[in-house]
C-alpha cells in the first residue's frame, strides 16, 4: 500500500457498502451502530454528533463575516464613497454587496472541486481563513476621505474574496454534515447548515442593535462599523480551530480509496457531463429560497429603515427577535421532512409566501410591531426551505462531486436572484414603486410552488 493510501486509510473509520437489501453497518471509533434497514437508524453515534456540532458552529463564525456587511451597509455606506446623497451611497454600497454574490459561483467552482478532490475538512478550513481575513481588512481599511479611490477598492477586493470563500462553504459544509449524518436524519441535521448560517446572521443583528442602542451616530460611523467587522474576523479563528480538530467524512474517504491509481479526478467536468439535470434541479430549487431569504432574514431591516423610515435601532431588534423564531423552529423542520418527505414541506414554504407578500410589504412600514409580525410570518415559512436545501441538494449527488453538485448550481442562483434582491427591493421603494416590491417577491413564490410541487422525492434515498 501507498504513503498516500495509508494516510487516507487512517484519515477515518471505514464505512461498509450497502447491501442489495438496503442495510448497512457503519463502523466507528466508538464502536459500531445500529444497523440501517431502509434508509434509517435508531440514533446517531458520538462521532456523528461531534461533527454535527463542529460542522455547524464553524459555519456559524463563517456567516458572521458575511452578514455583517448586509447588516451595517446603511450605516459604512458613506465611509466608501464621495460624498454625496445619503441614498446613493446605499446603493453603491449594495452594488458591492451584489459583486461579493458575483464571485460565488466561481468560488463554488474551484473551492467545490478542491474539497471533492482534497477532503470536506481541507475545503472548510480553506474558506473559513479566507472570510476572516477579509473582514479584518475591512474594518482596518481607511476611508474614502483618507485614501481617495483605493477605499472603495479594498471594499471591492475584500468582498470579492469574501463571494469566492462563500461559494466554497454552502457546498463544503452541506457534503459535510449530510455525510456525517445518520441516513433516517440527513434532514434534521442538513437544517444545522442553516442554524448555523441563521446564527451567525443573529450574531451580526445583535452587534447592529447593542451597537446602534448603545453609541451615538458619530461614534457609529466612525469606528462602530469597524468593530462588528473586527469581532466577526476574530471569531473566523474560533472556527478554523474547530474545523481543524475535525475528522474527515467517511463517504469522502471511500471515494478517496476508490480513486487510488486513478487519473486527477475533475469533479466540475463529471458534475456537468454526467449530472446536468440534477444541477439545473439545484438551481431551480433556490431560485425561491435564496431570493426570500435574503429579503426576509439579511435585508429587512435596512429595507424598512430606508423606505419606510422604521429606527434602524427598532428594525434591527424586530429582525434579531425573528431570527431567534426561525432558528429555534428550523430542526423541527428538519424533522418533519425526515418525517413526511422534502416535497410538501417546501411547497408549504412557497406557497406560504405567495400568500403572504402583498400583506407584508402593506405593513412593514407600520412600526416595530407591524414589521416584527411580518418578519415572524415569513420566518415561519422560510422553515421549509432552509430545513430542507442542505438535504435535498446533497441528495442529487454522488459522493465524488457532491460539494461541486451542490455549491457551483447554488451559487449561481444566489449569485442572480439573492445577490440582487436587496439592491432590486431598495431600487423600487427609492424609486416611486415601493407598492410594486410584493410582485417581485410572488414571481419568485410562484416559481418555487411549481419547483417543488414538481420534483422528486429524495426522503429515503440511498446516498451514492
Amino acid at each position: 500500500m501507498s504513503e498516500r493510501s495509508e494516510r487516507i486509510g487512517n484519515a477515518a473509520p471505514l464505512v461498509t457498502p450497502p447491501t442489495k437489501e438496503g442495510a448497512r453497518l457503519t463502523h466507528s471509533r466508538e464502536g459500531t451502530t445500529a444497523a440501517a434497514a431502509g434508509g434509517r437508524t435508531v440514533r446517531m453515534t458520538a462521532k456523528q454528533r461531534r461533527a454535527v456540532v463542529a460542522g455547524a458552529v464553524g459555519n456559524t463564525v463563517e456567516w458572521v463575516d458575511w452578514a455583517v456587511y448586509s447588516a451595517f451597509a446603511p450605516i459604512f455606506a458613506t465611509q466608501f464613497f464621495p460624498k454625496g446623497d445619503k441614498t446613493a451611497d446605499l446603493l453603491a454600497t449594495l452594488a458591492v454587496f451584489a459583486v461579493g454574490f458575483g464571485m460565488r459561483p466561481i468560488g463554488a467552482a474551484v473551492l467545490g472541486g478542491f474539497a471533492d478532490r482534497r477532503g470536506r475538512k481541507a475545503g472548510m478550513t480553506l474558506t473559513i481563513s479566507m472570510m476572516a481575513v477579509a473582514a479584518l481588512v475591512v474594518a482596518v481599511c481607511p476611508p474614502y476621505s483618507a485614501i481617495g479611490i483605493a477605499a472603495p477598492a479594498v471594499l471591492v477586493i475584500a468582498r470579492l474574496v469574501q463571494g469566492f470563500s462563500a461559494g466554497g462553504e454552502f457546498g463544503t459544509s452541506s457534503a459535510f454534515l449530510i455525510e456525517s449524518a445518520a441516513p433516517g436524519r440527513r434532514a434534521f441535521v442538513g437544517s444545522w447548515q442553516q442554524v448555523s448560517v441563521g446564527a451567525g446572521t443573529l450574531i451580526a443583528s445583535l452587534l447592529g442593535t447593542l451597537l446602534t442602542s448603545t453609541l451615538s451616530d458619530g461614534a457609529l460611523t466612525t469606528w462602530g462599523w469597524r468593530a462588528a467587522f473586527a469581532v466577526g474576523g476574530l471569531l473566523g479563528l474560533v472556527g478554523l480551530w474547530l474545523r481543524t480538530a475535525v475528522e474527515e467524512t467517511d463517504a469522502f474517504v471511500e471515494v478517496a480509496r476508490s480513486r487510488e491509481g486513478d487519473a486527477r479526478p475533475r469533479p466540475l467536468r463529471d458534475m456537468v457531463k454526467k449530472h446536468p439535470r440534477a444541477a439545473w434541479r439545484v438551481v431551480a430549487i433556490t431560485i425561491a429560497g435564496t431570493l426570500l431569504y435574503y429579503i426576509w432574514v439579511s435585508y429587512m431591516p435596512g429595507y424598512a429603515h430606508a423606505a419606510e423610515d422604521v429606527p434602524l435601532s427598532r428594525a434591527f431588534l424586530a429582525n434579531t427577535l425573528a431570527i431567534i423564531v426561525f432558528l429555534v423552529m428550523l430542526p423541527f423542520g428538519g424533522m418533519l421532512s425526515d418525517r413526511f418527505g422534502r416535497k410538501p414541506t417546501m411547497t408549504v414554504f412557497a406557497a406560504g409566501f405567495l400568500l403572504l407578500s402583498w400583506p407584508s410589504f402593506q405593513l412593514v412600514g407600520g412600526g416595530f410591531w407591524s414589521l416584527l409580525v411580518v418578519e415572524l410570518a415569513g420566518m415561519f415559512f422560510l422553515v421549509g426551505y432552509s430545513a430542507n436545501c442542505a438535504v435535498v441538494m446533497a441528495e442529487q449527488f454522488p459522493a465524488e462531486v457532491r460539494t461541486t453538485g451542490i455549491g457551483l448550481p447554488y451559487a449561481l442562483a444566489v449569485a442572480l436572484f439573492g445577490g440582487t434582491a436587496p439592491y432590486v427591493t431598495t431600487w423600487l421603494a427609492t424609486h416611486g414603486h415601493r407598492d410594486r416590491v410584493w410582485i417581485y417577491t410572488a414571481i419568485a413564490a410562484a416559481i418555487g410552488v411549481v419547483v417543488y410541487a414538481t420534483m422528486p422525492e429524495t426522503k429515503g434515498k440511498e446516498l451514492e
